[in-house]
């Protein structure tokens, strides 16, 4: 599985193998801003996109609204800002999941270590 992350303060891969996600199978990548974005995901070419919400320059409502005008492969998304609200926006403007970042270790998408 290819994951792309944009998140600008929290380090996910460590925060998903804190979460004894079992990260051999993933093939991970994490951008700390979004300049460029649409590029860098047409590029990667994620199966499943990690959003925060508040990240410079663009905010990840933002990237999501144009995300899913695009004719980019369109990814499995993952709404993950600290806020529940934020989360709560990217699930009306297609998000296929929304959860507290934090958290995000028990969706039950990750393959889990033993």
């Amino acid at each position: 599985m290819r994951v792309l992350a944009f998140e600008d303060c929290v380090d996910i891969e460590a925060l998903l193998i804190s979460g004894n996600v079992d990260m051999a199978s993933i093939d991970f990548k994490q951008y700390w801003d979004s300049v460029d974005y649409l590029e860098r995901i047409e590029q990667f070419g994620p199966d499943l996109l990690l959003l925060d919400h508040y990240m410079p320059p663009t905010k990840g409502l933002d990237l999501l609204k144009t995300l899913r005008k695009s004719n980019i492969n369109q990814p499995k998304v993952v709404a993950m800002s600290s806020a529940t609200m934020a989360n709560n926006m990217m699930l009306k403007h297609g998000a296929d999941f929304g959860i507290v970042k934090f958290e995000l270790a028990s969706l039950k998408l990750w393959p889990h270590s033993s």
